[in-house]
């Protein structure tokens, strides 16, 4: 695998290998450059793993609007992701008081993160219908943050709990 810093500016993919298992490899080119994997099919607990580490995603709260964002194996919160009211986007608010807006398109198929001067950190767009793909792009800007690594993870995390959220609103 190779840090994510080597590979921003790059068109990456993510993808879902089986359609049976919630897993999603991100790749530049052919090159496997970072993991996703839950727990299982109906837990918010995901892992993230790149060269450059590892780190656990969750929802927590009464109604499960916030993720929080921890180094495997630590306790306390590296970041808190906040759901907006109206579910289109929300803010990422990093341990040091730093926040970052989140933004979604209508269908919840594109997500865009800015830095607080609103330029873009990085933008993911998905696709498919029974398994989860989508293109992504690492502003070079974004390299240079040391958040950037958990960062981009964090971003698939997201796509992937909005596909959640709205096959669970369609039954």
């Amino acid at each position: 695998m190779r840090r994510i810093a080597e590979i921003a500016g790059q068109e990456l993919k993510w993808s879902q290998p089986s359609a049976l298992r919630m897993e999603y490899e991100l790749r530049a080119r052919d090159e496997l450059a970072a993991v996703l994997r839950f727990l299982s099919s109906f837990s918010s607990h995901a892992t993230a793993e790149s060269a450059d580490g590892c780190w656990t995603f969750e929802r927590v709260g009464f109604w499960r609007n916030k993720t929080v964002v921890r180094a495997c194996g630590k306790q306390p919160a590296l970041a808190v992701f906040k759901n907006s009211r109206w579910g289109s986007g929300g803010t990422l608010e990093l341990l040091g008081g730093r926040r970052y807006p989140a933004t979604t398109n209508f269908w919840h198929t594109d997500l865009e993160i800015r830095n607080e001067i609103g330029e873009s950190l990085f933008q993911l767009w998905s696709g498919g219908v029974l398994r989860l793909s989508a293109t992504t792009i690492v502003h070079p800007r974004a390299a240079r943050l040391p958040e950037a690594p958990w960062l981009v993870l964090l971003g698939c995390y997201l796509l992937v709990m909005m596909k959640v959220d709205a096959a669970a609103a369609a039954v």
